[in-house]
């Protein structure tokens, strides 16, 4: 059975609608590498697009979306059990496996073949960094990463003051608890990117975020708010959740979400590149396609890197 193709790339790099076209030809199944997208009725804001899964009238097979409910805490550890038991599963009745997803620590964490142990709540530190401003908590971070020397923990995306505490809350952790070795198996994969151009990244960035509000994403959030889900819970999930409950809840009026939340989807993409570019220094393999190829060139140009 052949290798296991990952597929990553920027927000708006069509790299879900590519693995899906890769699927179809291959007879494979799609396992999602994205933090958010494992939780349910949070579609629009995540950017689900279930609809790119669908290739003429072929449905393909998708795992680990919509697997947990909104308002809880998933992590790596629990993505990690979940995404062998998918392979797994996948490999079991004889079909390939395409990984496709922009999250780096869980594209990263799977295929160096880490493990990482769960991270208890540790509630006197918690204690002691309740009320510290966001700059404060991302200084100790800092501080906490360069002195532990480890770099599996993605502070990307920490842009509230209670993501950073858990983030400070996991690396004092792992300084205390050495990372246990490798468990889930080394899986070979091929590696491929989708290169996008920065101007057309931008541009289908802001396209696609009008799009998205025009399809109904604050009525999705007012309709997590309603399910008893508390605001900050949300507010947690940061990007599109973060900026729409704000305004959702009166914090903030429309055009500020709308100006905010679009230069942090920007700023979100430039921290996944970076990512994608710290892989390869650590040792991955990136095959970089041209995202302004034809679909087919670019499905051809995987098979022929993976055959």
């Amino acid at each position: 059975m052949k290798k296991m193709i990952a597929i990553l790339g920027p927000t708006a790099s069509g790299k879900t609608s590519l693995a899906a076209a890769l699927a179809a030809d291959i007879d494979a199944e799609i396992v999602s590498a994205d933090s958010r997208q494992v939780y349910r009725y949070m579609d629009i804001g995540t950017g689900k697009d279930l609809a790119d899964y669908r290739v003429g009238e072929r449905q393909i097979p998708y795992h680990l979306i919509n697997i947990v409910e909104p308002g809880t805490k998933y992590n790596l550890f629990q993505y990690l059990h979940d995404f062998l038991d998918a392979y797994n599963d996948i490999r079991a009745r004889g079909r390939n496996v395409v990984l496709c997803g922009g999250t780096g620590l869980y594209l990263e964490a799977v295929l160096k073949g880490y493990r990482l142990a769960p991270v208890p709540e540790n509630k006197e530190l918690r204690a002691r960094l309740e009320g510290k401003s966001l700059g404060e908590l991302t200084l100790m971070l800092q501080e906490l990463k360069a002195k532990n020397g480890l770099a599996m923990h993605n502070t990307t995306d920490v842009d509230t003051a209670q993501r950073a505490i858990r983030a400070i809350e996991i690396e004092t952790f792992n300084g205390q608890h050495p990372m246990e070795s490798a468990v889930l198996p080394q899986i070979d994969a091929l590696v491929i990117g989708v290169d996008i151009d920065r101007d057309e990244r931008r541009r289908k960035i802001t396209n696609r975020l009008k799009a998205r509000l025009e399809e109904g994403m604050v009525d999705e959030v007012k309709g997590l708010l309603d399910r008893g889900i508390p605001a900050d819970d949300l507010i947690y999930y940061g990007l599109e959740y973060k900026y729409v409950t704000e305004y959702a809840i009166g914090k903030i009026s429309y055009q500020v979400m709308f100006t905010q939340l679009e230069i942090a989807i920007h700023q979100f993409a430039k921290r996944q590149m970076t990512w994608f570019r710290g892989m390869e220094r650590r040792g991955t393999k990136i095959h970089w396609i041209d995202a302004s190829k034809t679909m087919e060139e670019k499905v051809q140009e995987v098979k022929n890197l993976w055959l």
